[in-house]
């Protein structure tokens, strides 16, 4: 006979007012003149603020890597490979052109020091030595390159290398590179910022024949806040640079492809992230673990707990805008928690103006009482005049 499962949903609408206003991107806008294409997002909520033929397909050169970073990340995350680990060089990452940091081959290096010379000195030769240990092959890593960005939502990518010299069918669009920057640092945050965000550094220390790493990204030594993210150059892209910078509580990724000077490509990526720093601002709506609703049941113990967001939840305004309303619906799955489930056991569905701007999953977690002052008395006494002997 089969049983059938009732699940308890709870469906609330709760409204409450905050000063915001919504973000469009200005097509009006001319802050990247030189740029063949270009975008600036806020990317806590993937708000686009400005852009230009953003998914127009394009050689992305070395910002390919932040690609290649992703999926050296995601494999320590995962813990199939460790920071400290030796890598040995293959001849093809010695034979590579372009920027290198000059693998011998079957020359062992750290998985630490290979990603600075990936994130910093922007080593092609480093970033096969990466492809092969994680793929087994470069083609293999590729593939798994692509998968990554279909994933993503990528909407104008198809990666043939992991490095980003020129090659047919390797392309890829501003709002693609922005997208996985978001990625990198939402997911990463200060795990991969403190590759991205040094200027100068050093590999092979302990040997006759140190080599100096400068960051391609000066603007990391010369703008406060700036901490990465990659630059590129190729004969066919142009200059190109996905940046990031982060003052105060607010964060802008912008990427420009295809200028024609360094000197371009610094300046329009100025124009965007400090017309974003100057205009608009990051209000918090909810934090993660912030308590929105509590929750008894006798069956578990009688504890009382409560029902949190997995993440914050932010909403990017423009300075001095008017009220607006907020609006969001909460769906709880009671029979999850029933089952001493405390992860996604529901979720929140955030609203401005009656437009759905974020979506998490909903956590329970225990409520942790703070102890009245009896109870901190007698804990002292327990502590005091109950010492066993």
């Amino acid at each position: 006979m089969k049983k059938l499962v009732i699940i308890g949903l709870l469906f609330l609408i709760l409204f409450f007012n905050l000063y915001i206003s919504p973000v469009k991107a200005d097509s009006t806008l001319e802050l990247t003149k030189d740029a063949k294409s270009a975008i600036l997002i806020e990317p806590t909520t993937m708000t686009v603020i400005y852009e230009k033929n953003a998914k127009e397909a394009r050689s992305p050169a070395s910002m390919t890597k932040i690609m290649t970073l992703i999926l050296i990340m995601e494999s320590l995350e995962k813990g199939q490979i460790t920071l400290d680990e030796k890598v040995q060089a293959s001849m093809r990452a010695r034979k590579i052109t372009g920027s290198k940091i000059y693998l011998e081959y079957q020359e062992e290096m750290s998985v630490d020091d290979l990603l600075k010379g990936i994130a910093i000195g922007s080593g092609n030769d480093a970033a096969i030595a990466m492809a092969e240990k994680i793929g087994g092959s470069e083609q293999n890593f590729v593939n798994m390159m692509n998968q990554k960005a279909k994933e993503l939502g990528a909407v104008n990518t198809n990666f043939k290398n992991c490095h980003g010299l020129d090659e047919e069918g390797h392309y890829s669009c501003a709002y693609d590179i922005a997208l996985f920057g978001a990625y990198l640092v939402n997911t990463f945050g200060e795990k991969i910022l403190r590759y991205t965000s040094v200027y100068e550094d050093y590999l092979r220390k302990e040997t006759p024949k140190p080599f100096w790493l400068v960051n391609t990204n000066k603007l990391v030594r010369f703008v406060e806040g700036v901490d990465g993210l990659k630059s590129g150059w190729t004969d066919i892209a142009g200059y190109c640079l996905c940046a990031t910078i982060h003052r105060g509580n607010i964060r802008f990724i912008s990427v420009v492809m295809g200028c024609s000077t360094n000197n371009a490509r610094n300046q329009e990526t100025m124009q965007m992230l400090n017309y974003g720093l100057s205009n608009f601002e990051l209000i918090n709506i909810f934090k993660k673990n912030q308590p929105l609703r509590k929750y008894k049941d006798i069956t578990l113990g009688n504890i009382e707990y409560n029902i949190v967001p997995s993440k914050d939840i932010n909403v990017l305004v423009r300075k001095g805008a008017p009220k607006k309303d907020v609006r969001y619906d909460m769906t709880i799955d009671y029979q999850k928690i029933k089952q001493l489930e405390n992860k996604n056991i529901g979720t929140l569905k955030v609203y401005y103006d009656n437009k759905l701007i974020s979506t998490v999953s909903l956590d329970i977690v225990e409520e942790v009482k703070k102890a009245s002052f009896i109870d901190v008395c007698f804990t002292v006494f327990k502590e005091v005049f109950l010492v066993s002997k």
